[in-house]
């Protein structure tokens, strides 16, 4: 079934199960990633223990796992494609994501099938015609605008079939599944899963009469999307599904982007509280984070909300398809060896490893990888740089350029140890029975764990203290995806029981819970 109405839902990228991991852990309510064939990104292939593994830690939170099985198929492809289809469904698989409609023709096991960007749906007659075959998640293009998402909605039932848009990430020059600049070039296919990146490369330019216009231009390079400021309106045209681009990104990409779509969603979620029509997350818990999400300090060639609020200018990445960073100073001394940088905010650090960048006079962006930095004055903000390379190598390096930082490696090294916890509310009850005492845990999702111990009812001597010490045994879940909102005690009065026997009492209790979460 597609998603209730009111529920919103994340939907993060995997290369692979332990990036997968991370974006659940980072508030994803769903996530997609490859198996072992038949994937729309050709090396982003993963084993079905790996999805197992995935699946089992993102059910636990009643996040979604979605497969790509997104190529067009060849007919002596099939039947290995009907074969992978079932041993994901056997693993545990929420849906899989298809291009090819011949997969509707197989004997294909009782799955969800969400509809793949590479089906170019651009028209509410192709979204009707998909939910009509049996898709119960659509991925419109990202082209449209927010009158053409919500003459989509319009056009099908929100009961059947979920309308799912990528808010971030990489763009494609051409309309998803309709582009063939690959197959022109080199005989693959991009539709395959094997784009070579055409709209990457530079170009030369001419016009009518053979004159350049452009040269060694990056003219079909488009920025990248990024709909942050967007959520709102794109909700109210129907979209509940929203998509991050980037099966082939690392961990510190999937942990930042989602943390930052996850907040904002939140945000939106809890001021929509008591309106009309209230919203909720599609999947369970409360996601913290160690860290600031900041989608400036990942890869982007800048950012474009493309044509949500009607066509723009200002799209493309035409002078690199490398990512420019973020201006933060300028140099002020070029020596043989080294040169300095005058940071415009004063707090600025920089460190050994980091990656900077500049453009040289015919706008080539230039990089820069910092072997050592020193501070010569920190009020000041000058900073001495030994680059990696010879400062001879570095074409048009000069006083007065601006510098950017494209690679913060303090921010690399904080994404690489571990930034979040996601916990479910629970509420625990503590009662005595005839022969002991019995715990009952309620989660936010109405799912309940009961476990009973055999323990003598012995008076507690301090009645104030075994009380406190009964909360505070019973409240420790740091080891759990749970987290206690309040613990009651219906006892006649405080007895003394042992830590070790409410320490079992409470693992127990949460074993059952974790059990019946599995099996609702």
């Amino acid at each position: 079934m597609s998603l209730l109405p009111h529920q919103l839902e994340l939907l993060s990228p995997a290369r692979d199960a332990d990036i997968g991991i991370e974006a659940v852990n980072h508030g994803a309510d769903a996530v997609y990633i490859g198996g072992p064939a038949f994937g729309a990104r050709a090396t982003a292939g993963n084993d079905i223990r790996d999805l197992e593994r995935l699946i089992k830690h993102a059910h636990r939170f009643g996040s979604r796992i979605f497969v790509t099985l997104n190529t067009i198929l060849r007919d002596d492809e099939l039947e290995g494609a009907r074969q992978m289809a079932w041993q994901v469904y056997n693993a545990g698989a929420d849906a899989l994501i298809i291009q090819d409609m011949g997969l509707l023709e197989l004997d294909m096991p009782p799955i969800q099938l969400h509809a793949s960007t590479q089906t170019d749906i651009r028209t509410p007659e192709k979204a009707r015609f998909l939910q009509d075959a049996g898709l119960s998640q659509i991925v419109v293009a990202r082209e449209l605008d927010l009158k053409q998402i919500a003459a989509v909605r319009a056009a099908t039932d929100p009961a059947r079939t979920t309308i799912e848009f990528f808010v971030h990430g990489a763009l494609c020059v051409a309309y998803s599944g309709q582009c063939y600049i690959t197959h022109a070039h080199t005989g693959r296919s991009a539709n395959r899963g094997d784009c070579n990146q055409a709209c990457r490369l530079p170009y030369e330019v001419t016009d009518a009469s053979g004159r350049i216009i452009a040269h060694e231009k990056h003219v079909l390079s488009m920025k990248d999307n990024n709909q942050s400021d967007n959520l709102r309106a794109l909700i109210d045209a129907g979209v509940r599904s929203f998509k991050i681009e980037g099966r082939y990104k690392d961990m510190g990409y999937v942990k930042n982007i989602t943390a930052h779509y996850r907040k904002l969603l939140d945000e939106i979620i809890e001021e929509r509280e008591f309106s009309e029509q209230p919203l909720a997350r599609s999947s369970s818990g409360r996601t913290t984070f160690s860290f600031e999400p900041d989608p400036d300090q990942n890869f982007n060639r800048e950012f474009t909300d493309y044509f949500v609020n009607g066509r723009q200018d200002d799209i493309g990445a035409f002078d690199t398809p490398k990512t420019p960073g973020r201006a933060i100073g300028w140099v002020t001394q070029v020596g043989d060896k080294w040169f300095e940088i005058e940071a415009s905010d004063k707090a600025t650090e920089l460190h050994n490893g980091d990656g900077l960048c500049y453009y040289d006079l015919q706008k080539e962006l230039v990089g820069v990888h910092i072997n050592r930095a020193e501070c010569m004055h920190a009020k000041k903000g000058i900073w001495r740089v030994f680059p990696k390379n010879e400062i001879a190598s570095f074409k048009d390096l000069r006083k007065g350029l601006e510098i950017n930082r494209n690679r913060d490696m303090d921010w690399v090294r904080m994404l690489e140890k571990k930034s979040s916890e996601r916990r479910i509310g629970l509420w625990a009850e503590l009662k005595e029975t005839a022969a002991g005492f019995a715990l009952t845990l309620t989660d936010e999702d109405g799912f309940v764990g009961v476990a009973e111990i055999e323990q003598q009812h012995q008076a507690a001597t301090d009645a104030a203290k075994a009380e406190a010490t009964l909360r505070e045994q019973l409240g420790r879940f740091g080891a759990t995806i749970f987290e206690v909102h309040d613990i009651g005690l219906q006892l006649g009065q405080p007895w003394f029981v042992p830590a070790s026997a409410l320490n079992q009492l409470r693992r127990d209790a949460v074993a059952a819970l974790e059990q019946a979460r599995s099996e609702g």
